[in-house]
């Protein structure tokens, strides 16, 4: 199982808040049996603790540490915002890059989309992508 398909990608969304978005990331990755539904709940639980804002316009959500035992398979969920989300303090979001990693994995797949999105250039085009193979092009070193 891949841990990024066109069908986790989802282009030109809006949200009002990022609690919606953040759900909705969620959302992708419990309707192709990444997460159990619990997880969701547990990437809004993270998001209290310290913002997954990243700076560059992206925002990483993931679960908390006991959230692992709703992690079935690694994967990732992809929302493009081009309107942008506020995600608190001035930070606007226009790219969500939903995460669940079993295990150790977490980290491995986290320190990969950081060094894609460490290039702001890398982060403009993902958020201009007309396509969801752009994007999955994009973050193919992830994948």
């Amino acid at each position: 199982m891949s841990i990024l398909n066109a069908e986790n990608i989802l282009l030109n969304q809006n949200y009002e808040n990022k609690i919606d978005a953040i759900k909705a990331t969620g959302q992708i990755l419990v309707e192709k049996g990444y997460v159990e539904a619990a997880y969701i709940e547990a990437m809004l639980q993270r998001e209290e603790l310290s913002s997954t804002f990243m700076g560059n316009f992206v925002a990483i959500p993931h679960g908390t540490e006991d959230a692992k035992t709703s992690v079935i398979n690694s994967g990732l969920s992809v929302i493009q915002v081009p309107a942008g989300v506020d995600f608190g303090n001035g930070n606007i979001v226009k790219l969500l890059i939903g995460i669940a990693g079993k295990g150790d994995e977490h980290l491995e797949i986290l320190s990969k989309i950081a060094i894609v999105l460490s290039e702001e250039e890398n982060v403009e085009k993902l958020v201009q992508a007309q396509t969801k193979e752009e994007i999955i092009q994009l973050l193919s070193e992830v994948n």
